[in-house]
């Protein structure tokens, strides 16, 4: 153990203690802190294949319709940035250090030179991160070619060419669309993207486009497939196992032969508590978030000793859960990078497309939605005959209360004012009557 030595309190070490001006006075900061800006720098962290040719760019954003930044690289591609905040109710910051300059220092006698570098440090009010993550440049372009010429329930989409198609997305002198389009490596990855969506035509020395939403639902499908073969946990759990999760059917515990049956056999008994029983002749259900409190509750309470108590009345098959997954895929990069009009088309059009059977799937919500009605219709009809129950108690406790009261009444009524003041009378020192009629 460390031994921990005790000042004394003399005057040799009270100076130790002491705190004013002159201990702080000779203590210099070794950098000084900027004053705060109204533009804070910020955080971003960028792949390691953007080169130097790099561009940090407005464009309009594909789901909302309004000016948003994105890194653009014509080597590998449109990004756009992701933050990542901290929670609010933690306040972080970053310290952000960075190199200003090298300069040269002569120092000692002998003239040594050395090499200084100066730095430059920021510190800023949050935690915020911007993470740049790939970003198909198809969505970019997509609100370009799902317009319509035609307010017809019906629209025939025309073939235009690539500059028609482009300048209908600059609509702010603040967009740098137009700037990129002089990029020949970005041009040429933004016409290739619209090649693989769209119908093409050669008309003279250009190509022109228009869209075929059956290759672009195709497009979809297949980025949605190598989603869903990877879902996040949190979306996993979500949107898929509770969305399929069906509700579970708290069983009868076997019944158990006893002796003393009046055929002279076994009678049968179940291991229930006889409020228990009551409840469960009607089928106690649950839903699986609410099994374990449900469990414990004296209107379900139930044996769960016995062998498998807790079924699930469905279980959903592997087929089901790749079609759950792939439409929850789907429905997240249409939400996320279509418009709302749009993209409300394509969800619609999903179900139907020839490439994947959902069958299976409608087929199991439609039953899941059957089913919870009848879970609740069970639930209602256990819950009005518990309260049902408790209000008989309830006029049984009461009418016994109103008959006591009566009986008292009667009493009273029935016995003479001198008899009721002889009961008053102290009899705690006297002998009974009876004493004086005993034999002796």
């Amino acid at each position: 153990m460390r031994s921990i030595k005790t000042l004394r309190s003399d005057a040799s070490h009270a100076d130790a203690f002491k705190v004013g001006p002159t201990l702080f006075a000779a203590t210099t900061s070794q950098y000084t802190l900027a004053e705060a800006t109204s533009r804070p720098p910020q955080l971003f962290v960028l792949p390691k294949t953007a080169t130097a040719e790099s561009r940090v760019v407005t464009l309009q954003n594909p789901r909302y319709a309004r000016l948003t930044r994105y890194l653009v690289c014509p080597k590998s591609g449109i990004y756009e940035f992701t933050k990542i905040a901290a929670p609010s109710a933690v306040p972080r910051s970053w310290l952000i250090e960075s190199a200003k300059g090298q300069r040269i220092v002569t120092e000692g006698e002998n003239g040594s030179e050395a090499t200084v570098v100066d730095f430059e440090a920021h510190v800023t009010r949050d935690a915020d991160i911007f993470v740049a993550t790939p970003m198909d440049p198809l969505f970019l372009v997509l609100p370009a070619l799902a317009t319509t010429t035609t307010k017809s329930e019906a629209p025939k989409r025309m073939f235009l060419t690539s500059d028609d198609h482009f300048d209908s997305l600059v609509d702010s002198a603040d967009s740098h669309l137009s700037q990129l389009l002089q990029v020949g490596k970005t041009r040429a990855l933004l016409e290739g993207r619209m090649a693989v969506i769209c119908d093409t035509v050669e008309a003279g020395d250009e190509t022109m486009f228009r869209l075929n939403e059956d290759k672009l639902m195709d497009e979809l499908l297949t980025k949605a497939g190598r989603m869903a073969e990877k879902l996040p946990k949190s979306m996993e759990e979500r949107f898929v196992t509770r969305a399929l999760e069906a509700p579970v059917v708290y069983k009868r515990a076997p019944a158990i032969p006893t002796e003393g049956s009046s055929d002279g056999g076994s009678a049968l008994q179940t291991p229930m508590t006889e409020k228990s029983e009551s409840q469960a002749s009607l089928s106690s259900v649950g839903t699986v978030d609410s099994e374990v409190s449900q469990a414990s509750t004296a209107a379900t309470s139930v044996d769960l000793t016995t062998e498998e108590p807790i079924t699930a009345a469905m279980v959903a098959s592997e087929q089901v859960l790749k079609l759950q997954r792939l439409q929850v895929a789907f429905n997240f990069i249409v939400s996320a990078y279509v418009s709302h009009t749009f993209g409300a088309t394509l969800k619609a059009h999903f179900a139907k497309h020839k490439s994947t059977d959902f069958k299976p799937l409608e087929e199991y919500l439609t039953e899941l939605a059957k089913l919870k009605v009848e879970v609740m219709a069970t639930r209602a009809a256990t819950e009005n005959t518990r309260k049902r129950g408790l209000e008989e108690e309830d006029d049984e406790r009461a009418e016994k209360r109103r008959r006591k009261e009566e009986e008292e009444k009667k009493k009273k009524i029935g016995v003479s004012k001198g008899v009721r003041d002889l009961k008053k009378v102290n009899t705690s020192g006297m002998k009974k009557l009876s004493d004086f009629f005993k034999k002796k």
